[in-house]
C-alpha cells in the first residue's frame, strides 16, 4: 500500500509540475512540430533522465538544502537572469528568415536526448521545487522513503513528468494548428512574454522571501 501511495503522489505532484508553460515544455514543443514524437520522446528521456538524480539527491538532503538559505537565493535570483535570457534568444531566433531557422536543427539530427540533458541541467529552478515538495510529503506523512519505498515515488515522479509535458506540449501543437494567428505571434511575441512574465513573478518572490521582510 505504501508503494502506491508513493507511486501516486509523485505521480501527481511531478504531472501538476510539469504542466505550466516552463522553457522545457516550450522547446520541446519546437522540437515536436519541427521534427515530430520520435525526437520529443527522446528529448524527454534526456529530461527524465536528469531529474531521477535531482529528486534522488533533494530526497536524502532535503533538510540539509532548504537551511542553505545562500545556495537557494543564488539559486533564484540565477533563475530571473536565465529566464530574460530565454526571453531574448527565442525573441532574436523567431526574427531570422526561414533559411536561417537551423539553429535547433543542427542540434537535434544529433541527440534531442542530449538537449534534454543540458537544458535539465540548466533547470536550476527544480533543486527548491522538489526541495520543498519532498521535505513537505515526507513531514507530511504523504510518501515514505525508507528502504526501496524512495524508488517508487521516484518512478512516480518520471511517469508523472513525461505525461505531463507529453500532453501540454500536444495541446499546444493542436491550438496553434487550429489557430493561424496564435501560430503567427507564438515565437516573436508570445513566447518572450511568457519567459518575461516568468521572470518578473521570480523577482516579486526574490522580493518577498529575501528582502520584504527587512524593512
Amino acid at each position: 500500500m505504501k508503494a502506491i501511495k508513493n507511486i501516486f503522489v509523485g505521480f501527481i505532484v511531478s504531472f501538476v509540475g510539469s504542466i505550466p508553460l516552463g522553457y522545457l515544455n516550450i522547446v520541446g514543443f519546437e522540437i515536436y512540430s519541427k521534427f515530430g514524437m520520435n525526437s520529443l520522446v527522446f528529448f524527454l528521456f534526456g529530461i527524465i533522465s536528469v531529474e531521477v538524480f535531482v529528486i534522488y539527491f533533494t530526497l536524502i538532503f532535503a533538510n540539509s538544502l532548504v537551511n542553505n538559505k545562500k545556495l537557494m537565493k543564488a539559486i533564484e535570483i540565477f533563475a530571473i537572469f536565465f529566464l530574460l535570457i530565454l526571453a531574448y534568444s527565442f525573441y532574436a531566433h523567431s526574427n531570422q528568415t526561414a533559411k536561417d531557422q537551423n539553429y535547433l536543427e543542427k542540434y537535434v539530427m544529433y541527440s534531442p536526448f542530449l538537449i534534454g540533458v543540458i537544458l535539465n541541467c540548466l533547470n536550476f529552478l527544480q533543486l527548491p521545487f522538489w526541495t520543498g515538495w519532498n521535505l513537505y510529503l515526507i513531514n507530511s506523512k504523504y510518501i515514505f522513503i525508507e528502504k526501496k519505498l524512495k524508488y517508487f515515488y521516484i518512478s512516480g515522479t518520471i511517469i508523472g513528468t513525461f505525461l505531463g509535458m507529453t500532453a501540454l506540449i500536444l495541446a499546444l501543437n493542436s491550438i496553434t494548428k487550429n489557430s493561424g494567428i496564435l501560430s503567427e505571434y507564438l515565437m516573436p511575441v508570445i513566447i518572450p512574454m511568457v519567459f518575461i512574465g516568468l521572470a518578473l513573478f521570480q523577482v516579486y518572490k526574490v522580493y518577498k522571501k529575501y528582502y520584504s521582510s527587512k524593512k
